[in-house]
């Protein structure tokens, strides 16, 4: 009988390494929600956070730069669908945009809040 070492995770996955740590990951993806408040909020919640508890939490981290570059892709997305308005076809695409960004940043703030760093689908990785 054998046992074996787990894998290096190299930072692909950091777990919380406290309880803060995973509330701050989840303030991290609903802090987007500030975009409803003040213009570019669903960026600036998210890097404000990102920002200052960084270097705290390694899961922090992670989660910081997972929220700030999902909501920076779906501004980009939505610039374009409104581009796409013009011609009709955007309107739909910035309705479903919206309820895509809705339900999938609450999933985030689940998963975070429960200790899994959680990667967003069709996220453009601009923050390394």
């Amino acid at each position: 009988m054998s046992i074996e070492a787990p894998e290096p995770d190299h930072g692909r996955n950091p777990g919380p390494d406290s309880k803060d740590a995973r509330t701050f990951g989840m303030l991290c993806h609903l802090l987007a929600f500030a975009g409803f408040i003040i213009p570019f909020g669903s960026i600036i919640g998210p890097l404000v956070m990102w920002l200052l508890k960084r270097e705290d939490h390694p899961f922090v981290d992670d989660q910081g730069k997972e929220a700030l570059n999902f909501n920076i892709s779906m501004m980009i997305y939505f610039i374009v669908a409104a581009i796409l308005a013009i011609i009709v076809i955007g309107i739909p695409v910035m309705i479903g945009l919206v309820i895509f960004w809705l339900v999938i940043t609450i999933i985030a703030a689940i998963q975070a809040n429960s200790g899994t760093a959680y990667r967003y689908p069709l996220n453009l990785r601009l923050i390394k």
